[in-house]
């Protein structure tokens, strides 16, 4: 089965009511349907346009406009729960800080399913940024998606730099990890671009990565913004040279699209010219 991923580079926005948030979401699922996308990946924290609907007291606080967005939950829950129904397609939206029963706070990607089930995956490894200033905690769990398409998994942004995650997630059978990531340099974008290359290299696996762009000088939290959305495969027979299927324009506003059948990973994996992933264990039995 051959499905049509969509991963984006998504620019903050300030907006002035919760209307202007539901048009835009609206207008970026339908323009990537309209593209015959199924897939759809937002980025890390594209969420935090949210808190310019409140006022600069809150938007400008760092603490203040976690505890502001909670009101905003269920609806934005809602809204994209009605999405994807809607049009028939699984959509991971921008990540979002959810407040714990405990008071902490936990960087979350929601996953919304075409039958309107909903499921989530909290970043585990945490950035300086977010331990030292933020205080946004770790999740604690590490798991793995059944779609129509295929077993599918996320790795949040840091999450991707770390290579047993992600070989975990494969060894439970996804063959498709979403990396949805927010950098504020160039360095950083490139950090994260080269862990999801990697990944999708030792675990001859597609890796899709969406970025945040654009600058938000009211916002401490996503003030600059940098990066470009790309879908990167195994670097083997049967994909590109340069395990790169389709990348974005650094910093520009768009979706990036591309063709994937999961089931190619098992095939290169049984027939390819190297076996990255079968190989794996190998590395373990050297070390001794």
């Amino acid at each position: 089965m051959t499905v049509k991923i969509a991963t984006a580079q998504y620019d903050i926005s300030f907006l002035t009511h919760w209307q202007a948030y539901h048009d835009k979401i609206s207008q970026w699922v339908l323009n990537a349907v309209q593209h015959h996308a199924k897939i759809l990946l937002f980025p890390e924290y594209a969420s935090m346009e949210l808190a310019s609907l409140f006022g600069p007291e809150i938007y400008t606080s760092l603490s203040k406009q976690l505890e502001a967005m909670q009101t905003l939950r269920a609806d934005y829950l809602r809204l994209f729960q009605q999405l994807a129904q809607t049009h028939d397609c699984l959509i991971v939206a921008g990540s979002f800080p959810v407040q714990m029963p405990s008071g902490e706070y936990h960087n979350r990607a929601d996953v919304f399913m075409p039958d309107g089930s909903i499921d989530f995956q909290d970043k585990l490894m945490m950035t300086r940024f977010e331990n030292e200033q933020w205080l946004i905690k770790s999740g604690q769990q590490l798991k793995t998606f059944d779609s129509v398409y295929g077993k599918i998994a996320i790795n949040i942004c840091y999450d991707s730099e770390f290579p047993l995650l992600a070989r975990q997630q494969v060894s439970a059978g996804a063959n498709l990890i979403l990396v949805p990531s927010c950098t504020d340099t160039v360095a950083g974008f490139h950090r994260v671009k080269i862990g999801c290359q990697a990944r999708a290299l030792e675990n001859q696996c597609y890796v899709a990565q969406a970025c945040l762009v654009g600058t938000a000088p009211w916002s401490e939290a996503v003030d600059v913004n940098i990066g470009a959305a790309a879908i990167y495969t195994p670097v083997d027979r049967g994909f590109p040279d340069n395990g790169i299927l389709a990348s974005g324009e650094l910093n520009a506003v768009q979706w990036v699209f591309a063709d994937i059948a999961l089931a190619d990973c098992e095939t290169v994996r049984a027939q390819g010219q190297v076996f990255n992933y079968r190989d794996w264990p190998l590395q373990v039995q050297h070390m001794k």
